[in-house]
């Protein structure tokens, strides 16, 4: 039987697929079989587009990790801290589109699938002046705190402002139920301003750094 003159599937059809059963059934669910009758396909075929299961998931993460982060419009400036904002905005909103695929992110890192990307970004640092000397720091910071809150708020239920810490009892544990009722932002705004306390932290430091050494 001569072979279709347009492939039956590619390398994008394969993660799109891949995502819904994942979405659908979660990672444990995910093989080379399934994925082959999710396209209509034979499993052999997935081999002409990836090496093996591990490479498909690499891809998976890269897409959620990348591809679906829209980047922020905005110019290099003083105003930087902004554009990291929302960058982990459109990062917590990829990652919880795909709430099962988040772990792939342990295995997965977006540094060691998105060189390109942060290359870019050490751009717009550079443009904006904050000094190349603090470019790791923040990109590595940015990094940890988005994979990590986004990862926690993934595996576990929705909270609102008063269940940002579930189970709280009131009388064994006071203080965090009273801190609880202060507070003030719901898990996105929390997430926000630990993103722009983490970045003016780092530069306010630096410029102490300056003056006491002059």
């Amino acid at each position: 039987m001569p072979r279709p003159s347009t492939p039956l599937i590619s390398r994008a059809t394969v993660v799109e697929a891949s995502l819904e059963i994942i979405d659908a059934d979660g990672l444990d669910a995910l093989s080379l079989p399934r994925i082959a009758k999710q396209l209509g396909v034979r499993a052999p075929s997935l081999y002409h587009h990836f090496s093996d299961k591990s490479e498909i998931l690499s891809a998976v993460a890269r897409h959620i990790a990348g591809a679906d982060v829209a980047r922020p419009r905005r110019k290099p400036g003083p105003n930087w801290p902004e554009y990291f904002v929302q960058l982990g905005l459109n990062f917590r909103r990829a990652i919880l589109r795909h709430r099962n695929a988040a772990p792939l992110l342990l295995n997965y890192l977006p540094r060691d699938v998105l060189t390109g990307s942060y290359e870019e970004v050490a751009q717009f640092l550079l443009d904006s002046g904050v000094p190349i000397e603090l470019h790791v720091q923040i990109l590595d910071g940015m990094e940890t705190i988005s994979i990590g809150a986004v990862m926690m708020e993934a595996v576990r239920k929705q909270s609102t402002r008063s269940t940002i810490f579930p189970n709280v009892d009131k009388h064994s544990q006071p203080l965090l139920t009273e801190a609880l009722a202060a507070n003030e932002y719901n898990s996105k705004q929390l997430f926000e301003e630990m993103i722009r306390s983490f970045l003016h932290g780092i530069m306010r430091d630096h410029e102490l750094d300056i003056v006491e050494s002059a």
